[in-house]
């Protein structure tokens, strides 16, 4: 790879690394309430963390030969909401890790939990100080900073803090209720619509009810209470919604936003595996099956369509 191409290298990339592992814990937990072969926990978990690898040393290249570049990517209205998936994945890899080599998921879970929160104290700050940015520069990607942090107690039990876990699960819950109807009107009204090119991101309106149901889950032990009756339905119903937009969707040429559906369709699938592990009726098995095809279809296919654009240079070029 060029010097001048490193550049180019995107933070986006990380989610590559969220919707690979976030399939890995889709087929664990298809292991365990199913009883099916955890060879494909093994291989997406692989994948993840190897992409993590590749990505991270590309990044760290871009900070070290291009770091003017680097933190203009930081502090651009947009790009910025983006730049916490790089601590959203290693908590994904800290929890799909943490039965595999607790020391360092443990590691792992530190680094991403206590970097989040971080992350969403600078972000948040360059909201509340910056004139230059403005409602056109809303996106459901505004979620990844301040909800991300519902991923956080997803491990923390085995590996992490319990009261680190619930100071988390409050941020990111109380700031998920203060932004969604922000990000809601920005969706629905359409003075400013959305650039084509970020359309995909309105899947990430399904991750945060389907993450802070396992998380509920993971803090309580609990998955039968109305909390998480409600958070599920909000999920599969952000689910529907994504799936009636297909029709518009698909007409997008191929783009590194498409990673944004991957994650949120992946932790779908891993909250309706847990609801059918844990609610008696078909139902929720059949539901839980197609989400776990439908995510494992779109990860392939858009990693796929992301190795072509590599190989035929389309990947690290200027915006």
């Amino acid at each position: 790879m060029s010097n001048q191409r490193l550049q180019f290298v995107p933070v986006t990339l990380f989610a590559s690394v969220m919707g690979l592992g976030g399939l890995a814990l889709a087929w664990r937990r298809a292991a365990k309430v199913w009883g099916i072969a955890q060879w494909p926990f093994l291989i997406f978990l692989t994948l993840a963390v190897a992409t993590f690898v590749v990505v991270g040393a590309l990044y760290a290249l871009k900070w070290m030969r291009h770091p003017a570049a680097a933190r203009a990517e930081l502090r651009h209205p947009v790009r910025m909401a983006f730049a916490p998936t790089l601590t959203i994945a290693i908590l994904i890899l800290a929890t799909a890790l943490a039965e595999l080599t607790p020391r360092l998921a443990s590691a792992l879970w530190w680094v991403g939990a206590t970097g989040h929160l971080a992350a969403t104290v600078l972000v948040m700050s360059a909201w509340f100080a910056r004139a230059d940015i403005v409602a056109s520069h809303v996106t459901p990607a505004w979620f990844i900073p301040i909800v991300g942090n519902v991923i956080t107690p997803l491990a923390a039990p085995s590996i992490g803090s319990l009261d680190l876990a619930w100071f988390a699960f409050g941020v990111g819950i109380v700031f998920w209720i203060a932004l969604l109807p922000l990000l809601m009107q920005r969706v629905l009204t359409h003075d400013q619509p959305l650039p084509p090119k970020l359309l995909p991101t309105i899947a990430i309106f399904i991750a945060p009810p389907a993450v802070a149901m396992l998380a509920w889950q993971s803090l309580t032990g609990n998955l039968q209470d109305p909390i998480v009756r409600g958070l599920y339905a909000a999920a599969m119903m952000f689910v529907v919604l994504l799936l009636a937009q297909v029709p518009r969707l698909r007409r997008l040429p191929f783009a590194l936003p498409f990673w944004a559906y991957t994650f949120p369709l992946a932790a779908a699938a891993v909250a309706a595996i847990a609801m059918a592990g844990a609610v008696p009726g078909i139902g929720y098995d059949v539901i839980a099956v197609a989400l776990l095809a439908l995510a494992s279809l779109v990860v392939l296919v858009v990693g796929a369509l992301t190795v072509r654009a590599a190989a035929r240079g389309q990947l690290l070029v200027p915006e």
